[in-house]
């Protein structure tokens, strides 16, 4: 691993910090107050090459490693992590799972509109009675001549509204079998395939999140990604990579807090000098800083892993893990130190802390990564 950023990744985040300066950063209240899904960002994104960052060329991608996709999804996380889970969901789950398990013809047909997001991008897995219990699924695909007849229901799926396809994984056999579950692409105008409420949350509130719901959907077998039976083994792939988007998601949100609280701590005078000189306040900085450094390191060596086509479920599974709970520890502390002014919408600080909890339970909860690691450690 090189630990020295490269020219080339250097101004990769500078674009995406001076893009998140000028299209997200006045704005970022009045999306969070309306829970507005800015679409017309997404498609500025797309002409940055930021959603399809890992998605090779000659699909319409930029071509990019998960070193540049961390970096990307950090600078805009650090901004406003709503947007940032946007770009990790569109990118790692939806756009990435055609492209880790699509045939030529299913690349060819839906990449070009995702890596450039003329088309936006879902990822439906999470079921109300299932959640991390993804084999009790109840969505079902039951095959109809050459075509597949798709019932059930999704929750907490990101851009379900706004969404113009999806990868959904159904289940295609009994409840708890193996290999009982098939995924498939859906595009949005499929009769029968429709939205749900937007969900009213408590943080990432520009980052739409509501219910896909399937009644009586016809797809063709061609919808069909990879082979029946085969869906909820490429889910737990597809989530390896999703733990690096929100380990690099909780970084950002850990930078923006830290950086906004060290300078309100140099700035801020109480008894003739700022208050970032008293020990307790110095001692939280010291251990936001070095909490950042650990966390990144942690992604840096998943996402080298990723890069290099080894196994990374117990790395992805650590940093997303680690990341995700420093994040929420971080956007505390910074509370913390702004004080009184901490708990109102004038300053960042409230916004970071109320969008950090997400990220220690999105793509896998802080219990279900102890699991992973805790089951991969027993196997060495």
């Amino acid at each position: 691993m090189d630990f020295l950023e490269n020219e080339n990744l250097s101004l990769i985040a500078q674009s995406a910090r001076d893009f998140a300066k000028q299209y997200i950063q006045p704005n970022i209240m009045e999306w969070d107050e309306a829970q507005t899904f800015p679409v017309e960002v997404f498609k500025e994104l797309g002409k940055m090459g930021f959603m399809g960052i890992v998605v090779p060329e000659e699909y319409g991608g930029s071509g990019l490693s998960y070193d540049e996709y961390v970096s990307i999804v950090d600078e805009i996380s650090q901004v406003d992590p709503s947007i940032g889970l946007s770009v990790a969901a569109h990118n790692s789950l939806c756009t990435n799972h055609i492209l880790e398990f699509g045939n030529e013809e299913q690349k060819q047909r839906w990449l070009p509109k995702l890596a450039t997001a003329e088309w936006i991008g879902a990822w439906g897995l999470t079921e109300h009675n299932t959640g991390s219990d993804a084999g009790g699924m109840s969505t079902t695909a039951v095959k109809d001549g050459d075509e597949w007849v798709i019932n059930g229901a999704k929750n907490f799926i990101t851009h379900a509204i706004s969404g113009d396809v999806a990868v959904v994984m159904t289940r295609t056999g009994e409840k708890g079998a193996k290999n009982n579950a098939t995924a498939f692409v859906i595009e949005k105008g499929t009769p029968g395939f429709t939205s749900g409420k937007k969900e009213n949350k408590l943080g990432m509130r520009a980052s739409e999140t509501a219910e896909l719901i399937f009644d009586n959907v016809r797809v063709s077998d061609a919808n069909r990604l990879g082979n029946v039976g085969d869906g909820f083994k490429q889910a737990l792939k597809i989530l390896d990579g999703g733990r690096i988007s929100i380990a690099a998601l909780s970084l950002g949100i850990a930078k923006g807090a830290y950086k906004a609280a060290l300078k309100y701590a140099q700035e801020r005078h109480q008894f003739g000098t700022a208050i970032a000189n008293f020990q307790a306040i110095n001692f939280k900085l010291a251990e936001m800083i070095t909490e950042i450094e650990a966390s990144e390191l942690l992604i840096r060596k998943a996402s080298y892993l990723k890069n290099h086509k080894k196994p990374m479920t117990t790395e992805g599974a650590m940093a997303k893990y680690y990341a995700s709970e420093t994040c929420v520890k971080i956007s505390n502390e910074a509370v913390q130190i702004f004080g009184g002014y901490g708990y109102t919408k004038d300053f960042p600080v409230e916004k970071f802390y109320r969008d950090s909890k997400l990220c220690t339970i999105g793509e896998g909860t802080t219990e279900i990564q102890k699991l992973v690691i805790g089951r991969n450690i027993l196997k060495d």
